[in-house]
């Protein structure tokens, strides 16, 4: 009796061990600006001739590709059309391109392989907008702590998951603010001396990307005696700056 429940443990841990052991699975982060492509690459490796091959796309996990064993390959789409005539297959891996890509693509795709055993990847991947170049301004609506001291704004319209911050010279970071919403207006005030001869610039960032405006001290500030003529940068005090080109990359 003993020997009979012995010998059905061992097949029943040989069956579930085989069951896993077919199965895996690997998750990769993929990050991509607005507009650009992306691949997301299949394991060459893995590939046989009579694999049955799926891409699916969401939590909802919609097909948008299928390739049978023949290599046919089928194409679908979402409910909202979202992949019409973005998605490109590559004859020989079979990894999937996503061309001219939106924010709307951000999600889990989901590529799997059926054939004598199965395997499936997962692609978490982030879609970025394209990153406005800060505009720095002088803050005709702050008064300064110090007459010695120009009051300055760098700012930046209808972004969302970025961080906008000052720098200065070699010193480094100075300020930052990050806002993880979407389509948001960030400003962030900087006060400099009149006199001052180290170099700023502020920068907008997210994970992938940054620009940069570099602040002309002579243009948006100078030291008249402390009695500085603002009227060409500021139409209003009260209302809205007039914008003062800087040098930019």
């Amino acid at each position: 009796m003993l020997s009979i429940i012995s010998s059905n443990s061992c097949v029943f841990l040989g069956i579930i061990s085989s069951v896993f052991g077919a199965e895996t699975n690997e998750m990769q982060s993929v990050s991509v600006m607005e507009g650009d492509h992306v691949t997301l690459k299949t394991n060459v490796a893995e590939l046989n001739g009579d694999d049955d091959i799926t891409w699916k796309y969401g939590a909802e996990k919609y097909l948008i590709v299928k390739i049978s064993e023949k290599r046919n390959v089928s194409k679908f789409d979402v409910p909202d059309e979202r992949f019409r005539d973005r998605v490109k297959l590559d004859n020989e891996t079979l990894s999937l391109t996503i061309t001219n890509i939106t924010t709307q693509h951000t999600g889990l795709y989901e590529q799997q392989i059926r054939g004598t055993k199965l395997s499936s990847k997962t692609f978490n991947v982030s879609v970025y907008p394209r990153l406005p170049v800060p505009t720095i301004t002088r803050d005709c609506s702050s008064s300064s702590s110090s007459s010695s001291y120009c009051s300055l704004l760098c700012s930046v319209v209808n972004v969302g998951h970025v961080t906008l911050s000052w720098y200065k010279g070699n010193k480094g970071l100075l300020s930052s603010i990050s806002v993880s919403d979407l389509s948001i207006s960030l400003s962030l005030p900087l006060e400099v001396e009149y006199q001052e001869k180290n170099s700023y610039s502020c920068v907008i960032n997210n994970p992938i990307r940054n620009q940069t405006t570099h602040l002309d001290i002579t243009q948006l500030c100078s030291n008249q005696n402390q009695h500085l003529d603002i009227s060409h940068l500021c139409h209003t005090c009260s209302g809205t700056a007039e914008l003062i080109y800087v040098f930019m990359y």
